[in-house]
């Protein structure tokens, strides 16, 4: 696997290396040492898959309080989504700004997503799966959110959403100090 920076710091992309025959392709999705040597998390300590039957299916913009920040390791295993990320971290030098990038089952491409970033995807066909690797397990009553089309940011999803939960659809405009995003003093 290739590490590739993103401008977004600390948040990577993980490029597959297919080794490819006629029964089909091996390629190795993790390495400890590899994560380690870039700095990376090497201990994931859940692993969740999101299935979404439609494409056009939204779901972000989503973050934990400040204190319960959480890595993710994000991979498309079916179909294809839109990922964003949004750096909220009050001291890093790209905070407030956004990635977006395609991750498909046929691309392979992993998004390694930091601490103190918000996640959203919007999928972008059928019966799409995408699979995280949590940096640290659930947590209840930590999860939070904002608006997945809040102008602060001007995200620039490729299409209008089609399917979204009333949650995400009524998450409130970007305020870290009401979203416990920061702790006081930011």
């Amino acid at each position: 696997m290739r590490f590739q920076p993103t401008e977004l710091a600390d948040a990577w992309l993980v490029l597959p290396e297919r080794h490819a025959d006629d029964r089909g392709f091996f390629v190795r999705t993790f390495c400890e040492d590899e994560f380690g040597a870039h700095g990376l998390p090497t201990r994931f300590p859940q692993s969740n898959d999101s299935h979404n039957s439609r494409a056009g299916t939204l779901r972000g913009m989503h973050l934990n309080l400040a204190g319960h920040w959480e890595s993710k390791l994000v991979r498309c295993s079916r179909g294809a989504i839109f990922d964003v990320i949004i750096d909220v971290r009050p001291t890093s030098p790209t905070r407030d700004q956004w990635l977006g990038v395609e991750l498909t089952a046929e691309n392979g491409v992993a998004l390694f997503v930091p601490e103190g970033f918000a996640h959203g995807f919007l999928t972008l066909a059928d019966d799409t799966i995408v699979s995280y690797q949590m940096g640290r397990a659930y947590e209840p009553g930590v999860a939070v959110g904002f608006r997945w089309d809040d102008p602060k940011f001007e995200v620039r999803w490729p299409m209008t959403p089609t399917v979204i939960a009333e949650r995400d659809a009524t998450y409130p405009d970007y305020d870290p100090t009401a979203l416990g995003l920061w702790g006081v003093g930011y």
